[in-house]
């Protein structure tokens, strides 16, 4: 689940980390009144959407006055704003962060992530701050500094010391930048985050070191644990046909192809869109209905694959352990009949129940193709769409 940055503003500060004063402003004249209550001579307007870029975009700018916060917000509010991370489509702009400005000495970069290679959690730090970090593992990885970080012990000062000494943090302010690296840990730790990243971290005239941005993602298996966090959630700015699938336990993620995909396990259905694509057609989404789904959620799952538009043809591809090939034909028969469906349909079935699962579908008197594997699955979908 992802949260605006000044959400994460807010969640960093009760944990110690030191962030730029701000309010969030819905409208024009909310802009303003902020500004007014900062009482600041620079102030930064900057648009909230879950997306990075913004300031590429044209969401971000800094007023030297009232009237340019209000010009600013004027432009920005609504507007659509296209990034590497939108799309191509953009997101529209409801909502703005207003923060007071500050003396920039130096901007730097600091992320905790989960790393998959050690199973541990590991904090990045830069010196190249304010420019993707993906652009500086590229460029010079060798600017990219890391500790893995043992999670009986938490991070330790010396790793975070040794952090700061690498990315060249001045010697004045390691105390400081030890102690926003503590208390970063601390709350990603704390709100189960599956990413916490400052970019940029700043050095300023007067001495500070200050989360000049922040993103915080948090794992969704975890928000159960925090009823707090759960409430920052922005439906508008998720996908609909995600938010339906969330309701139902569904893991969709909606892509830009015409082949709906119907899989039960993260792995299977990567590899389903990956078979997909090596025989010439385009996943419409990734949709996991998971190992113990009901007749009920494979229905609901094929709602959501049929609510987008452009799907031409559905691949149900059901490799069945815990899940039972008779449940996930019960459901594909229920909801062919509950929403007529009209495009073609195929059906790969393999494992727990799969003669059972067959006889239902063969029984059902409904136009649907089965496959007897991924591959002739994924050339019989794409030649019928075709």
């Amino acid at each position: 689940m992802n949260i605006h940055e000044y959400q994460g503003k807010q969640v960093l500060r009760e944990y110690g980390v030191k962030v730029p004063n701000g309010y969030v402003a819905y409208t024009v004249d909310e802009a303003v009144q902020a500004a007014e209550k900062l009482g600041t001579s620079v102030n930064v307007v900057k648009a909230q959407i879950h997306a990075g870029g913004r300031g590429k975009a044209g969401g971000v700018k800094v007023a030297k006055s009232l009237d340019e916060v209000r010009t600013y917000a004027d432009e920005i509010l609504g507007k659509t704003l296209v990034t590497h991370q939108t799309g191509p489509e953009g997101k529209e702009v409801k909502r703005l962060l207003i923060e007071e400005g500050c003396d920039i000495q130096k901007e730097y970069y600091v992320g905790v992530v989960l790393d998959r290679a050690t199973s541990r959690v590991v904090m990045m730090a830069s010196e190249e701050g304010g420019t993707e970090i993906e652009e500086v593992a590229e460029a010079t990885p060798e600017k990219i500094f890391k500790e893995v970080i043992d999670p009986v012990v938490g991070l330790t000062p010396f790793q975070a010391r040794r952090l700061a000494f690498n990315i060249n943090i001045p010697e004045e302010l390691l105390g400081k930048a030890v102690k926003f690296m503590s208390a970063l840990y601390d709350a990603f730790v704390a709100k189960d985050c599956s990413i916490a990243e400052i970019n940029p971290l700043v050095t300023t005239g007067d001495g500070e070191v200050l989360a000049l941005d922040a993103k915080l993602n948090f794992d969704d298996n975890a928000l159960y644990r925090h009823k707090d966090i759960q409430d920052l959630r922005d439906f508008e700015e998720e996908d609909e046909k995600e938010i339906q699938a969330s309701k139902y336990d569904l893991s969709y993620v909606s892509l830009d192809g015409n082949i709906g995909c119907m899989v039960n396990g993260a792995g299977l259905a990567m590899s389903t869109m990956d078979i997909i694509k090596h025989y010439g057609g385009d996943p419409a989404n990734f949709l996991d209905v998971g190992g113990g789904a009901t007749a009920e959620k494979v229905t609901e799952a094929f709602k959501i694959i049929l609510s987008d538009k452009n799907v031409k043809g559905i691949f149900v591809n059901i490799f069945g352990g815990i899940m039972k090939c008779d449940v996930i034909a019960e459901g594909v028969v229920e909801a062919t009949k509950q929403i007529g469906l009209e495009i073609p349909l195929v059906v790969r079935l393999e494992g727990t129940n799969v003669d059972a699962g067959k006889k239902i579908l063969d029984e059902s008197g409904l136009n649907i193709t089965s496959a007897t594997s991924m591959a002739d699955g994924a050339e019989k979908i794409v030649a019928a769409v075709k």
